[in-house]
């Protein structure tokens, strides 16, 4: 290599160093888990103060505490999940975190699904399109806010990742749902409920899989 090349290069290397930043390490998944549900329950406190809290009028049957139970801690441990396989290197066992919460969650909605079937319920058909605005608006923000927040990583399984993500907000915001719903539930209303959190959970992982894919940026 001639000397003026050799020059030029080795300024060019130095000039490359000189402005080179340090980069700062993300937080653990653990505490990007914490930040996130910060903000799930900085909405629920806004959504408190504005909204009527119909739900929590009446005698609530008595497997309420554990689908809240069962719904939050599916919130927690799949957001957890989610942040964990964002980080290259780890194992995508993470996945199978929110299992036992999430058949918590649904278990302890048996009985309420069975009164709905076989009890003589009344249908409230001005209630329906309320849940499902609710159930929307709320996974909405809270879906493009972890999105972001997954992002800062580099997912190598996008699509599982955001699915994970996607099942932290459905369970999220149907435990948001919670104070402001009639405890009295019907069949179509289980339904409506069950069909909109599924969906979350699907279009997080289409959606947010290819948000998340540095392949497709």
């Amino acid at each position: 290599m001639p000397e003026t090349q050799r020059l030029s290069h080795d300024r060019l290397v130095e000039d490359l160093a000189a402005r080179l930043a340090p980069v700062r390490p993300l937080p653990s998944p653990g505490l990007r888990a914490l930040a996130w549900a910060g903000a799930v329950l900085a909405l629920g406190l806004a959504l408190l103060a504005v909204l009527d809290l119909e739900g929590l009028r009446g005698p609530r049957p008595a497997e309420a505490s554990l689908v809240l139970l069962g719904a939050v801690l599916t919130a927690l441990t799949a957001a957890f999940a989610a942040f964990a396989t964002s980080v290259p290197g780890r194992t995508a066992a993470w996945a199978l975190l929110p299992l036992a919460p999430a058949a918590l969650w649904i278990g302890a909605s048996g009985p309420g699904c069975l009164r709905a079937l076989t009890g003589p319920g009344i249908e409230a058909p001005h209630a329906l399109p309320g849940c499902l605005t609710f159930l929307l608006g709320v996974s909405l923000p809270l879906s493009l806010l972890l999105v972001l927040m997954l992002r800062r990583a580099c997912p190598l399984r996008p699509n599982l990742t955001a699915a994970l993500g996607g099942l932290a907000v459905a369970a999220a915001a149907a435990a948001l749902l919670m104070p402001f719903h009639p405890q009295e539930t019907t069949a179509t209303d289980l339904a409506v409920h069950g069909a909109t959190v599924l969906g979350v959970i699907g279009l997080n992982g289409l959606a947010g899989g290819r948000l998340l894919d540095r392949r497709r940026r």
